[in-house]
């Protein structure tokens, strides 16, 4: 993908918001993600804790998208949206698995491998794809879509709900051999 001009971000296009700031114990900006949060490494969510956020903020959502994907339309690898406002941390796994740390009320869409949860990345081999986590403040408790919504649906809610935004770009390379 060097040699590409790289497809663009997925908020370079959505109205402007404010920014608060997400950090990640498993992610540091402009690093590469572990392999722990790659398909091939169990599909474990990245830790994730959030701050400064508007003071109207009454749920979350977080997602996870490649744009570099081979698709035309990028890859969604995680979905999660109804996050109560008091939450501001979701611990590293809470996306996959088992949904431990996972805070009650929350829902999953389908990602775009077809299940309901977070989904590592996978980039094609030899191919360096950005993985974009953001984290929405919602101006709602309930955004409106149900567990079987697309994401193209659940960011059309969102981009109409959306107080403010934070998003932290990890990039992740398969191994050789994969």
């Amino acid at each position: 993908m060097s040699e590409l001009k790289r497809p663009p971000l997925p908020h370079d296009h959505l109205p402007p918001v404010p920014s608060f700031t997400v950090v990640s114990e498993d992610l540091a900006p402009g690093a590469g993600l572990g392999h722990a949060q790659a398909k091939s490494g169990g599909n474990v969510s990245p830790q994730l804790r959030w701050e400064g956020f508007p003071a109207g903020t009454k749920s979350f959502a977080v997602t996870c998208f490649d744009p570099d994907a081979p698709t035309g339309s990028g890859f969604w690898h995680w979905v999660l949206f109804d996050i109560p406002a008091s939450v501001t941390e979701l611990p590293a796994g809470a996306g996959s698995g088992k949904f431990e740390g996972l805070p009650d009320g929350a829902v999953h869409a389908r990602n775009d491998y077809g299940t309901k949860d977070f989904g590592g990345a996978a980039p094609p081999r030899g191919e360096r794809h950005r993985y974009v986590f953001t984290v929405y403040a919602v101006d709602q408790q309930k955004l409106g879509p149900d567990e079987d919504t697309s994401p193209a649906a659940v960011g059309f809610n969102l981009r109409f709900h959306s107080l403010a935004r934070a998003q932290l770009i990890g990039e992740y390379e398969s191994p050789a051999g994969r």
